[in-house]
């Protein structure tokens, strides 16, 4: 009798359309057995020919082999292992939520069966009631003005192509508005006479997006704009469309679209690449997000064509900002070294605005603000536990606790405390560095020596590592690991000059930020003489960082560990999704002009190099880093007899958010560093 595991990738691969009936490749056992090592490879299309060749085509689950599939499947963690990890991803916090809009009730998305659903409580501390269930993730992006219906955004398998739908207040049946197979519909805008909404899709072109608009009587949709590029609905105002053209990463042009005269005029940003990010303000003026005559982003108004501040002259980046659709506040976050501070202007005065009293912590943060402009939600990171939300009435200035986060048979108070530290770059440039160490490894003997060491990457690479609660960083300290976190050049959160030292071909100047964290660690960390072992990890771009560390800087770390990785970034931009495609292009350099730079700055151009352990995860739909970037560096490996090991989550794309492939991954992970760094 097979077991349950044996069934499900019997099953997949019938839904594949395999038709293998004898000599099928062997289905992985029960008992644990290290991925990818059962059977050697078959030839397939996907492996790499040469250091920086082109090896493989396609993108999602289809471009794979089901054999090849099957081969890769994750084996069962032993059960104490597996419980482990459970427990730790028991402790979670629901999203801060939506109010209705009589602020009787509150809509939230929360992963507490496992996958992200969409819960209702109807008081403060109320008992969740579930609104949606199943295996793909549900969001609730908004609610109508009215309160009659939840607009709501589901994706499957991790493909991230959403579609757009809409559910009752008191459950049932999700009415669809529109969900296609590779598109991606998502709300742009909901009207405040809650009649109609806007929404984007790519189902023109798979490159492009188009603007529709969807009245919610009818059931019917029209297109309202169509001109090929990669556009979004940023804000309305009358019949006037605030349009948003992404030319790049962190680059954004504005346009007023008429829709009675079908006229298209530029606002801000027009032939340019630059950071911008807008909305209306109170009185028809353009509120601007930019770092355009500064080194940091500021918040600006925009009149007579000239950006005047309305936010203090700081030395850190105004991360986010939002109005409310009554025009009355402005609230906005500052980005302070990692920690993030609330702040709030009164939308017509542009003086400070008196904030709810909420708790302090590592990060506090706005949330959804009801289209009458009556209630927002909070939320607020304490650093020591999961995130706790509020919501404020503006209109009583009461501030509620209206569910809290789940914390069972764990006490939060003991997990490792994060520090902000640095290291230096080899040019003299400190790298700021939040370092969590378990409480045996803050002072050691020299009898004891130094604990082994985990330098995580992120992603991005226009992301930015930051403080707060972090489960998955404490499943590291608790397997004995000190975690470390780089913000390298690249980064978002220190200012543009920062930000942008990586585009393109400038990569190659910073990319030795990646190898100075270990070379810091080995030096700094030591005990009694005696340097620690070091391991790297990461995802996405931050599973690239890990196979640079481990292929051009091979030596440098002593295992790695890479999530949904770019192995190659010439196989990548060919292979991605093409919406993609275009925003990458900007960060990492042209595949035809910046060829040479692309190669230098590939993994795969060095995997003759790598001489330590590694192992490898993905998720076959990924639509943003094809599973090709991991088979073809995974089937180098083996040709060389590099102990590696890989391992594929069929119904997952970039990044896992299916709890039992969330155990799976982070407990081969952690399996695989106590192999090799203990």
């Amino acid at each position: 009798m097979r077991t349950l595991h044996q069934v499900t990738i019997a099953a997949l691969l019938a839904a594949l359309g395999s038709s293998c009936t004898k000599d099928c490749p062997p289905l992985p056992p029960p008992a644990y057995q290290t991925p990818g090592t059962a059977t050697a490879p078959a030839a397939t299309a996907s492996a790499t020919v040469a250091p920086g060749a082109p090896g493989y085509k396609g993108l999602g689950v289809e471009s794979l082999a089901p054999e090849v599939l099957a081969r890769h499947v994750a084996p069962p963690l032993d059960r104490d292992v597996s419980a482990k990890i459970q427990a730790m991803l028991d402790v979670r916090a629901p999203a801060a939520g939506i109010a209705s809009p009589d602020g009787k009730r509150l809509y939230f998305t929360w992963a507490i069966t496992g996958t992200a659903q969409i819960f209702r409580v109807d008081s403060p501390m109320g008992f969740p009631t579930q609104l949606t269930g199943g295996e793909h993730p549900t969001q609730i992006v908004d609610v109508t003005p009215d309160g009659k219906w939840l607009v709501v955004s589901r994706d499957r398998n991790g493909e991230e192509n959403p579609g757009l739908y809409l559910l009752s207040p008191e459950g049932g049946a999700l009415k669809v508005i529109q969900h296609k197979p590779k598109v991606q519909t998502q709300l742009n805008y909901l009207a405040s006479d809650g009649a109609s909404l806007y929404y984007r899709a790519n189902d023109v072109t798979p490159d492009s997006y188009a603007i529709y608009k969807y009245d919610l009587a009818s059931g019917k949709a029209e297109s309202v704009f169509s001109e090929p590029g990669i556009w979004s609905l940023a804000d309305v105002k009358g019949d006037t469309l605030l349009l948003r053209k992404d030319v790049g990463s962190n680059m954004g042009q504005y346009f007023e679209y008429a829709l009675a005269t079908k006229k298209l005029e530029p606002v801000i940003g027009k032939d340019e690449k630059e950071d911008y990010v807008a909305r209306y303000g109170a009185g028809g003026e353009l509120l601007v997000l930019t770092p355009k005559l500064g080194e940091y982003r500021r918040l600006y108004s925009l009149k007579a064509g000239k950006l005047e501040p309305i936010t203090p002259d700081l030395k850190f980046d105004v991360s986010s900002f939002s109005v409310d659709r009554t025009k009355k506040r402005i609230l906005y976050t500052v980005n302070e070294g990692g920690y993030m501070k609330l702040f709030g202007l009164d939308a017509l005065t542009k003086k400070p605005l008196k904030l709810p009293a909420l708790p302090a912590g590592d990060h506090q943060m706005f949330g959804a603000t009801t289209l009458n402009g009556r209630y927002t939600s909070f939320q607020v990171d304490p650093g020591t536990a999961p995130a706790q939300s509020f919501v404020f009435d503006w209109t009583s200035s009461k501030l509620e606790k209206w569910h809290k986060p789940s914390t069972p048979e764990l006490d939060t108070n003991a997990f490792a405390k994060v520090a902000l530290e640095s290291y230096p770059a080899r040019d003299g440039t400190p790298i700021p560095m939040f370092v969590r160490r378990p409480a045996g490894c803050v002072a050691r003997t020299a009898a004891e020596g130094p604990c082994p060491v985990i330098v995580s990457f992120h992603g991005g690479p226009e992301a930015q590592t930051t403080a707060g609660f972090s489960t998955r960083a404490q499943m590291f300290v608790d397997a004995g690991f000190v975690y470390a976190e780089p913000n390298v050049r690249g980064s978002d959160g220190y200012g543009k000059s920062w930000l942008h030292a990586d585009d393109g071909p400038k990569r190659m100047n910073i990319i030795t930020d990646i190898e100075d964290a270990a070379r810091f660690v080995r030096a700094k960390w030591a005990v009694g003489g005696k340097s620690p072992k070091v391991g790297v990890y990461g995802g996405s771009y931050g599973g690239y960082s890990t196979l640079i560390a481990m292929s051009m800087f091979s030596g440098a770390y002593d295992v790695g560990v890479s999530v949904v990785g770019i192995s190659s970034l010439l196989t990548f931009l060919e292979n991605t999704a093409p919406y993609r495609r275009i925003l990458r292009t900007s960060e990492y350099g042209d595949p035809e002009k910046d060829r040479a730079a692309l190669e230098t700055l590939s993994p795969i151009t060095y995997v003759d190099k790598v001489k330590a352990p590694l192992m490898l995860i993905q998720g076959a739909t990924d639509p943003r880093v094809p599973a090709g970037e991991a088979l073809q560096f995974y089937e180098a490996l083996k040709k060389k007899g590099v102990p590696t090991e890989l391992i594929i989550f069929p119904d997952e794309g970039h990044g896992f958010q299916k709890r039992p492939n969330q155990v799976l991954a982070m407990g081969h992970t952690v399996r695989f560093f106590k192999e090799h760094l203990k």
